[in-house]
């Protein structure tokens, strides 16, 4: 950062506060980043010329300081304005253009001391840090630029979305044909039930169908083909008769009677 050095070293006479500092060093970044400084104030003058020095009376003011800058193409001209606030410095700079603004809030004394105004090895705390504070948030969104990395190069980020399992055999072999049948799904599991269906059990069935009729007590025909039949009797062409030893007379076991 030589020319930082250098241009501190013109103007360090005319420092009588951090705000000077800071606005010396924010001055110095629009200028890497190619443009020039025309002149104070916002609004353009005759005596506008394109230099990279600081214009006499830039901190003429210290509550508020405004600088005008354009482009080394003069296809931009940029609008800074920096307010004192406390121990704070708002810096707003506007892309004349498009009227885009940015702003930055810094605390002095996070990156600037006061005690060593004249000497610029001592006068700013933290450097690369504060460097890359204003690149991110003035410099690089003014001009468009993606976020630098640690080697100064610019990267874009690409969001990668996962293939699906279809893609993936895709991809593995050039000779893969998706399959049309479509997958099967499991049969319905009916286990774990209280009422047990007799027709879907599995159990064997009876040869017994009711709508055949029953000898004797049902006509053929009476009963529906499927419909659910409990019998009100013993199927068969007659009742067995009572068994003998099945309701005994009382007291069928004295041998006295």
């Amino acid at each position: 950062m030589a020319g930082l050095e250098l241009l501190y070293h013109s103007v360090a006479r005319d420092l009588v506060s951090s705000r000077d500092a800071l606005v010396c060093f924010v001055h110095w970044e629009i200028i890497r980043a190619g443009f020039k400084c025309l002149g104070t104030g916002d609004q353009a003058s005759a005596d506008d010329k394109k230099k990279e020095l600081l214009p006499m009376g830039w901190n003429a003011t210290q509550e508020l300081y405004a600088l005008r800058y354009r482009s080394d193409n003069d296809q931009k001209e940029l609008l800074l304005k920096a307010v004192s606030v406390d121990t704070s410095l708002i810096i707003n700079v506007m892309n004349c253009q498009s009227e885009q603004v940015v702003d930055l809030t810094v605390n002095l004394d996070d990156y600037i001391s006061s005690e060593h105004l004249q000497q610029y090895d001592r006068v700013f705390k933290k450097k690369d840090e504060l460097r890359h504070l204003v690149e991110s948030t003035i410099i690089s969104p003014l001009l468009g630029l993606k976020q630098r990395t640690a080697g100064g190069s610019q990267r874009e980020k690409k969001s990668v979305q996962p293939a699906s399992s279809a893609e993936q055999r895709t991809n593995t072999s050039p000779l893969y044909i998706p399959s049309r049948v479509p997958e099967r799904q499991p049969p319905c599991d009916r286990r774990g039930g209280m009422i047990v269906d007799p027709l879907r059990s599995g159990m064997p069935r009876s040869g017994f169908d009711p709508s055949s009729g029953i000898p004797g007590q049902l006509p053929p025909g009476s009963v529906p083909p499927g419909a659910r039949f409990d019998p009100f009797g013993p199927i068969g062409r007659g009742r067995a008769g009572p068994d003998p030893d099945h309701l005994p007379p009382p007291g069928y076991d004295d041998l006295f009677m």
